[in-house]
């Protein structure tokens, strides 16, 4: 029989990146803990950390156990909470996740305040700092329950809900290019500093695809996917940015003077869909979430 609390010590250790840390937060004597990686070893077969005098990293098969002692515990935390609530409000955590610069920056708030009146027995972590890509991959695993992101295509442990499709428009303060305009050509819109996403962001990827398309090449300023630095650097006059409508009113809101003007000749779009393991059991009180994300997200979209 396996010992869930061998599995917590690997996750632990693998955490820290040293057997003697883990041995003082865990409160357990260092060579107890060995014996217990050391009986991990030998139920396995293979070794699973690579000891230095830096300390410890996963082997590639500690690397698979690590994965799946994650979603293990993860799933007698949720467990536990279900059975405690059972017959009584729904209740647990349910990690949601945004992906930044995308219609996650207008509806966290609304989430938030929706779910607290609707299910005060939920309590949400919402995660905007890790990627579209990363986000796919922590659904997939179950250390994320819901994600709402930039559509990255067809995925088979994946299911995802199709929210809308938002052009990419350009966002200013500088009045001079505002004044009486709604629409501005992608090549005037290069001819302005930008602060853009980072190459691996699926908003730089259409940017400099189509670009790519049309001979063009922009090296912006700097690279963020943060709302409120992109705002300050609008507001102070370093740089315009390109972004989709609902992440241009995220800007507008935080600072009223910036506009934002749709980009034509060519335009650009991007997907926003709603994802969820497609081989991982839901949680009931996931899926209510689920439900009230998918509702918000095509209000604020239409």
């Amino acid at each position: 029989m396996m010992d869930i609390r061998r599995f917590n010590a690997f996750v632990k250790i693998v955490d820290i990146g040293s057997i003697t840390r883990a041995s003082a937060i865990l409160h357990i004597a260092q060579p107890a803990l060995s014996q217990q990686i050391a009986a991990l070893e030998t139920h396995f077969g293979k070794p699973l950390l690579l000891r230095s005098k830096r300390g410890v990293v996963p082997t590639e098969a500690g690397k698979v156990l690590y994965r799946h002692c994650q979603l293990i515990l993860r799933q007698l935390d949720q467990t536990e909470l279900e059975i405690a609530s059972a017959s009584e409000e729904i209740s647990g955590v349910v990690c949601v996740g945004l992906a930044p610069l995308g219609l996650g920056s207008l509806l966290a708030a609304q989430l938030i305040h929706t779910i607290h009146q609707e299910y005060p027995g939920i309590v949400l972590y919402i995660n905007e700092n890790v990627g579209g890509g990363a986000m796919s991959e922590l659904v997939m695993t179950g250390k994320m329950d819901v994600a709402l992101l930039f559509d990255p295509g067809n995925m088979p442990s994946l299911k995802f809900k199709r929210i809308c499709t938002e052009e990419l428009h350009f966002v200013t303060a500088d009045k001079a290019l505002i004044e009486g305009a709604s629409e501005i050509k992608l090549s005037d819109a290069l001819a302005t500093p930008l602060m853009l996403p980072s190459k691996i962001h699926t908003i730089r990827q259409v940017i400099d695809t189509t670009l790519a398309r049309a001979g063009l090449n922009k090296r912006p300023i700097a690279e963020t996917e943060s709302i409120s630095v992109l705002s300050n650097a609008i507001g102070e006059g370093l740089c315009a940015t390109i972004l989709p409508q609902s992440a241009a009113r995220a800007v507008q809101r935080r600072i009223p003077e910036a506009q934002s003007l749709r980009i034509h000749k060519p335009n650009m779009t991007v997907n926003m869909s709603v994802c969820v393991s497609a081989q991982l059991p839901q949680s009931e009180a996931a899926s209510v979430v689920q439900d009230r994300l998918v509702e918000l997200a095509k209000e604020l979209s239409a």
